[in-house]
């Protein structure tokens, strides 16, 4: 095996990463916007997110992952849409915004009182 071969193999490797993690990231996104959409008696649009942007970003350990920001739409009446978004660094959820009202999500070691 050459040095090109080798390379070409690596970069598959890491495209077919991305993909599957992607897919796993996009289907949590999915599960928090619906989840909330039901908390607040809201019809979740579609039953998908779409992805808006893409970003590295530091984690509270500071390691890097990857920032993505997904939107989605939802209806609070039946007749009209309205965006939302949910925003997952790795695989977690950092924030979401739907009807006028963010939720900031802690960290698991945080409380909200």
């Amino acid at each position: 095996m050459n040095l090109y071969e080798l390379l070409l193999l690596v970069l598959t490797v890491i495209i077919a990463w991305f993909w599957f993690d992607s897919l796993k990231a996009r289907e949590i996104g999915i599960l928090a916007a619906r989840n909330a959409c039901h908390a607040e008696g809201l019809q979740f649009l579609d039953e998908t997110v779409v992805g808006n942007s893409l970003s590295l970003a530091r984690d509270d350990d500071g390691l890097l992952r990857l920032r993505r920001v997904y939107t989605f739409e939802y209806s609070d009446n039946g007749d009209n849409r309205r965006s939302g978004s949910v925003t997952l660094l790795g695989h977690e959820v950092e924030m979401l915004h739907v009807r006028p009202n963010l939720y900031i999500v802690p960290a698991p070691h945080e409380t909200i009182h």
